[in-house]
């Protein structure tokens, strides 16, 4: 069998969601986000809405999965626009057992198109998005294939992580915001693993068992770092509230894939 390395025949990195693989425990949520978003937000401010994550891909685990919209709004974002957010959000959450959370993104239309982001935030509307409301943006966007270009810059900007994460860390109080930490920590770090390994891999995935075992095949020199990293995507999907696993990661795993990622792809480009 062919192994499935996330691309079009031509090469290109394939869309990995549809709106077709919403599992049907999770349909319900993903016509009540279209609904509130498009009354919060009305024409006048949102030019287009998209979901990413398990749910379009279709491995949505009750009880455990998180609802991830993305918007894209006609001009940047406000506070009137986040605290808008921030009630849906917290709306959706209390009216389905099957999340654990809502985490909308906010941006601008110029900026998810502009060439700076090109290969960033364009990238992950173009591949990483499900269409949800409005004309989609990704027919504005070239086809993009895994190149040591896009690994700089979608992950190469790990290194200026960790301080910021530390900060964090010291101020969660509770095991329900060590969690949630330990869960958008090891996403990131096993992510930003994969891109490191994904010019020579030759394709893309989301999947973090997978982006985990596929850094740990191109390290076979590095089992300590492997076995981080599966535990990464361990916590990723289980997050846990334990703070050794959170300091293995940010003041461990982190800080050394930062600088091999810089190695090996160069540094992202700055931001305003």
């Amino acid at each position: 069998m062919t192994e499935d390395r996330g691309l079009e025949p031509d090469g290109t990195i394939a869309r990995e969601g549809s709106l077709s693989r919403v599992p049907e425990r999770f349909a319900p949520v993903v016509a009540a986000a279209r609904s509130r978003l498009s009354e919060v937000f009305g024409p006048d401010r949102l030019d287009s809405a998209y979901v990413y994550g398990s749910i379009p891909r279709g491995t949505a685990v009750p009880g455990v999965s998180d609802l991830d919209p993305q918007l894209a709004l006609r001009t940047e974002p406000t506070e009137a626009d986040r605290a808008g957010a921030d009630a849906v959000e917290a709306g959706l959450d209390a009216s389905f057992a099957e999340i654990d959370g809502v985490g909308i993104l906010l941006s601008g239309r110029d900026t998810l198109l502009s060439d700076l982001e090109r290969h960033d935030a364009g990238f992950f509307i173009a591949c990483l998005c499900t269409p949800l409301l409005g004309d989609d943006l990704a027919e504005q966007l070239p086809r993009y294939r895994p190149t040591s270009l896009l690994a700089r810059e979608t992950n190469g900007d790990l290194c200026l992580l960790p301080p910021r994460w530390r900060e964090r860390a010291a101020g969660a109080a509770t095991d329900s915001e060590r969690r949630a930490m330990s869960r958008g920590v090891a996403r990131r770090i096993v992510r930003t693993g994969f891109t490191l390994v994904m010019p020579r891999r030759g394709g893309w995935t989301s999947d973090l068992s997978e982006c985990a075992e596929l850094f740990a095949r191109y390290h076979p020199h590095l089992p300590e770092r492997a076995e981080q990293m599966r535990l990464a995507a361990r916590t990723g999907r289980a997050p846990t509230a334990d703070p050794a696993v959170l300091s293995m990661l940010v003041d461990g795993l982190a800080p050394w894939l930062a600088a091999e990622h810089i190695a090996v792809h160069g540094e992202k480009a700055p931001r305003p």
